[in-house]
């Protein structure tokens, strides 16, 4: 099972790729996909578009998990978000690929154990359950690539549930 986990934002988006065999988590790629802040939100919008459909192309994933805008306080920020939220939604649609929305709570429930964690927590557990040497040096990145391990986690647990309730 191939997963990719992206972390929307309108300037920098992060990807994160992982393989699941039996078990064993795998990173295939990561990255931060950059757009310039010198164009139009719509020029924005297309190059995130554009890029992200081509690294789907390349890394060809199973399933796409998607992490939603956190509300907080700045409208101005979420619906940033939310328009990099969508791109990415139609660039997995265009492949027939099933999305997947998960809150950044549920991001870190999934990852930590703990929904309030901070980035650099959630960031150590990535590296931890990657068997990585070391962290991740983009938040972007780390970030999707919990959101890719919160998704397949959340997929083991549908899968207990769904074993348990036939029996």
């Amino acid at each position: 099972m191939r997963i990719i986990g992206v972390d929307p934002g309108t300037l920098n988006m992060g990807y994160g790729i992982i393989d699941e065999e039996q078990g064993k988590l795998e990173v295939v790629s990561y990255g931060v996909i950059k757009v310039s802040t010198k164009v139009p939100i719509e020029e924005k919008l297309h190059n995130l578009y554009h890029k992200l459909s081509s690294i789907m192309d390349i890394y060809k994933p199973d399933e796409v998990a998607i992490e939603e805008p956190f509300v907080a306080g700045n409208a101005r920020t979420a619906l940033a978000i939310g328009r990099a939220q969508t791109v990415a939604i139609l660039a997995a649609s265009n492949r027939k690929l099933p999305v997947n929305r998960y809150s950044p709570s549920q991001v870190k429930l999934q990852v930590t154990n703990y929904g309030g964690s901070s980035k650099q927590q959630v960031g150590e557990m990535v590296r931890i359950q990657l068997a990585l040497d070391k962290c991740i040096n983009s938040e972007d990145a780390s970030d999707a690539l919990a959101v890719a391990i919160c998704h397949l986690n959340q997929r083991h647990i549908s899968s207990l549930i769904s074993r348990e309730s036939m029996r």
